[in-house]
């Protein structure tokens, strides 16, 4: 493979998974009742310490599902053995982060649909772990 054969396809990979990434966030954001990014740049009210506080459980919470995702798709990038494995794969951790979500909002003793809200950062930095680490179990699965 020459140098620019090895740009040609960096650019490639990179043109698939900077839009899928875009997608899961955009999914992310979809399914959630609530809008993250406008709690979050509500956040700059530091009058308001609910909205200060639902700012930051907001970025935590999105920020891990961001994260996570992007664990997935540097490992399909990495396992991969075309482009359409690659779709796949990243496809399939999307989906794997809004489950995991919804089963933490399911298993949980509280509402995490309503905490993120209500300021709960606490909340929201366990489901930036959540969506870490299950990204991070979902990256080493993906093998041949």
């Amino acid at each position: 493979m020459t140098q620019l054969d090895a740009i040609v396809n960096f650019l490639i990979y990179l043109g698939i998974t900077a839009p899928m990434l875009g997608l899961g966030i955009l999914f992310f954001a979809w399914t959630t009742p609530y809008s993250e990014f406008k709690m979050i740049r509500e956040g700059s009210n530091v009058t308001d310490p609910v909205k200060v506080g639902a700012a930051r459980a907001a970025a935590y919470d999105l920020g891990g599902k961001i994260l996570g995702q992007t664990l997935v798709l540097a490992s399909a990038v990495y396992h991969s053995v075309g482009l359409v494995d690659l779709i796949v794969w990243g496809l399939l951790g999307i989906a794997f982060q809004v489950i995991v979500f919804y089963l933490f909002e399911l298993l949980t003793p509280f509402k995490v649909l309503a905490e993120i809200p209500n300021g709960n950062v606490s909340v929201g930095q366990f489901s930036f772990c959540l969506s870490l680490a299950s990204g991070l179990l979902m990256a080493s699965l993906i093998s041949y």
